[in-house]
């Protein structure tokens, strides 16, 4: 296991190092720097002069290999940077906005989780007892059952996510002026709504996809041989389609958690929630390298070690893996 990790490790370095010279070559050709979004932003006609100075300063008039090169060393020493914006360290602003995401993550995959996991598993089910029964009453129920979860789901994957929050925006906020419409500070009330926007989304997707998985293991002959055996339904599902199909579960999960670790953007800009995500766009707006740099690194690192964990949860639990 030991060897297996530390090859891993080994085959991601090259790849981390790409993403930051492709990420940091395409803000160079972006057409501006924070130097003319500053001026700009301010509306006051300056010289060619104070620009030049200003991006002396700021380092901006160097080569890029140069500038990429300097970044690097420096991100390798621990030092980030300095934000072109506000003037403060870039590591230390970006944990300063670090808990509010963390706390959107932890709420949205919570009720992800409690929502597509149990309502999936029930829906698959409904669909095999529907075909098992016989014309009548309890055949009708469980079809409807697994129409109405099906249904949902299938609205739930229609609507983007910023139309999903500008409709709770509206009914729970300004209609019932339950929750905050901007958020005020990283409290659970501010980020109920955020959370339910993105819960929603995910949940409808997982519920297909978890309806989908149990679907397919119950068609497994290892299955009916164990209903032909006469195992109960309830013991074959909970103990052996239930296990089986958690890998692919959590396999899914663990790519939003990634996700959703990297900030998720329209939703934090919609709130006003200050997390990661929202940091990444207002330095994407003013051309704030430094700190881009620091969103790029970080999300880098979060997908390397979400592909790694994953690698190793398929390395343990299948062994067709581990015969490899």
């Amino acid at each position: 296991m030991g060897k297996y990790i530390v090859r891993r490790l080994l085959q991601l370095i090259p790849i981390l190092f790409g993403i930051t010279f492709l990420s940091f070559a395409m803000m160079r050709i972006a057409g501006s720097d924070a130097v003319m979004e500053k001026y700009s932003n301010a509306g006051a006609a300056v010289s060619q002069e104070v620009i030049d100075a200003a991006r002396e300063e700021l380092g901006l008039e160097q080569s890029f290999f140069k500038q990429y090169f300097l970044w690097l060393f420096g991100m390798l020493s621990g030092d980030m940077g300095v934000s072109y914006i506000s003037g403060l360290r870039v590591f230390d602003t970006f944990l300063s906005k670090l808990p509010a995401t963390l706390l959107l993550t932890a709420m949205s995959i919570f009720l992800t989780v409690v929502i597509s996991i149990p309502f999936g598993i029930l829906s698959a089910v409904s669909y095999e007892k529907s075909k098992e029964s016989r014309r009548g009453l309890s055949k009708f129920l469980f079809a409807l059952i697994d129409f109405v979860f099906r249904f949902f789901s299938f609205i739930g994957n229609s609507f983007p996510n910023f139309f999903v929050a500008l409709l709770l925006m509206h009914f729970f906020s300004i209609r019932l002026g339950l929750f905050p419409v901007i958020a005020k500070g990283v409290s659970f009330q501010s980020a109920v709504m955020p959370t339910l926007t993105l819960a929603i989304s995910m949940s409808a997707k997982y519920l297909r996809q978890v309806r989908a998985t149990i679907l397919e293991e119950l068609q497994k002959d290892y299955v009916l041989e164990a209903k032909a055996r006469g195992v109960k339904n309830s013991v074959i599902l909970w103990g052996s389609v239930l296990k089986t199909s958690m890998l692919t579960i959590l396999t899914l999960l663990a790519l939003s958690i990634g996700s959703l670790l990297g900030g998720t953007a329209i939703i934090e800009s919609i709130f006003m929630w200050d997390g990661v995500g929202k940091l990444a766009v207002d330095s994407i707006m003013m051309r704030d390298y430094p700190m881009i740099q620091a969103y790029v690194v970080w999300m880098a690192i979060i997908y390397v070690f979400v592909h790694l964990v994953t690698d190793l949860f398929y390395h343990v639990f299948d062994p067709r893996v581990q015969q490899q």
